[in-house]
């Protein structure tokens, strides 16, 4: 199953999301529809890391003061779970393959893998 995590308030997403060919992807806001543990389990095993998937770009990250600590992969877990808006947007799983975030060579991979 192809699947998008994304949150459908975030412009980036929705200008990306926008930008996709015609697809059979499957789409879960992650703030209607927190990510499990199961599913967090799933995109850790295809990037390779939690802290693959966490963003710094969150504003919690900064007023947690989280930027001052050292973080381990059981804290990116833990933050992630937590809290939606740790995760870095948007998570695309494609025929097995996962693509994390909103650089233009990402999204680039995506509409390819989509093609």
């Amino acid at each position: 199953m192809n699947k998008i995590y994304y949150l459908s308030s975030c412009d980036t997403c929705r200008k990306i999301i926008k930008s996709l060919p015609e697809n059979n992807l499957v789409f879960q806001d992650i703030k209607q529809d927190p990510i499990t543990e199961q599913q967090l389990e799933e995109m850790h095993k295809l990037a390779g890391s939690y802290e693959a998937l966490f963003s710094r770009k969150a504003q919690l990250y900064k007023s947690m003061g989280l930027k001052d600590q050292a973080l381990t992969e059981a804290d990116f877990k833990k933050y992630i779970l937590e809290h939606y808006t740790f995760l870095s947007r948007p998570v695309f799983i494609i025929d097995g393959k996962i693509y994390i975030g909103n650089s233009p060579k990402n999204v680039a991979e995506v509409i390819n893998a989509l093609s």
